[in-house]
């Protein structure tokens, strides 16, 4: 009865709402639980450091372990989805490491990465 009136003064009819909800770019959802890709330079992963992670509720600052591999998985405990009907409850945020290689390096940056290479690392 939420409608518009009926005809001739009859009774309200029925109210529908369709609701299209697009999908985030930045995750996916499976459940309460959110998947992201993070992009981390190579030199942080090579030597640690910290980067940052979008979550729903903000950035969160994670600390990047010296040799981290490409395609390390980690995951934020209470940064997914929200749990229904459960109050503070949510599940959690896995998060890939996506290392980036350095483009457009100068001279001197690939004379390092030679000498890295001859140095048998």
């Amino acid at each position: 009865g939420h409608g518009s009136p009926g005809v001739n003064g009859g009774p309200a009819g029925d109210l529908y709402i369709t609701f299209r909800i697009n999908p985030d770019t930045n995750f996916k959802r499976d459940g309460n639980n959110l998947y992201t890709t993070v992009k981390v330079d190579l030199y942080t992963a090579v030597l640690g450091g910290e980067i940052t992670i979008d979550t729903l509720t903000g950035k969160v600052k994670f600390k990047v372990k010296p040799e981290t591999q490409n395609g390390t998985k980690i995951k934020l405990k209470g940064k997914g989805m929200p749990v229904y009907k459960k109050d503070g409850q949510f599940g959690d945020l896995y998060v890939t490491l996506d290392i980036q290689l350095p483009v457009n390096l100068t001279e001197k940056q690939k004379q390092l990465f030679e000498e890295l290479a001859r140095s048998g690392s």
